[in-house]
């Protein structure tokens, strides 16, 4: 093999590697079916919500409301992608957005396309969709 063509391989390579890169650190949720249509879910299939009462990339749940509602966390070197953001907690920990709406799971929703939390505390909770 040619040396230009080596250099070639190794840059293909090198792009390809770092586009699947990119692509797992993008995502940090999946889309799944529900009762209530398409939603995002977590790693283990719990729907993601969004909260009425958080505004520009800062989440309002804190304290016992994180309880009800755990944030869906970040590593401390989460980097956004795309419609994926990063936002940091009032403790400092990180936590995903999807187009700058911080996500939660839901404590009342045991299992794997539970839907309970949709339309909680007067609407101010909704299931984040695609």
């Amino acid at each position: 093999m040619t040396k230009s063509k080596t250099l070639a391989a190794v840059a293909a390579f090198t792009i390809l590697a770092s586009a699947v890169a990119l692509a797992q650190a993008a995502a940090p949720a999946k889309v799944a079916d529900t009762s209530k249509g398409k939603t995002y879910v977590d790693s283990k299939g719990m729907s993601l919500y969004t909260f009425d009462k958080d505004s520009a990339g800062k989440s309002a749940c804190n304290g016992p409301c994180a309880e009800n509602w755990p944030p869906l966390m970040a590593s401390a070197d989460a980097k956004a992608a795309g419609d994926w953001t990063v936002v940091t907690r009032d403790d400092g920990k990180k936590m995903w957005a999807y187009k700058g709406k911080p996500l939660y799971t839901f404590k009342k929703d045991t299992k794997a396309g539970d839907v309970n939390g949709d339309g909680f505390l007067n609407g101010a909770w909704h299931l984040a969709k695609p």
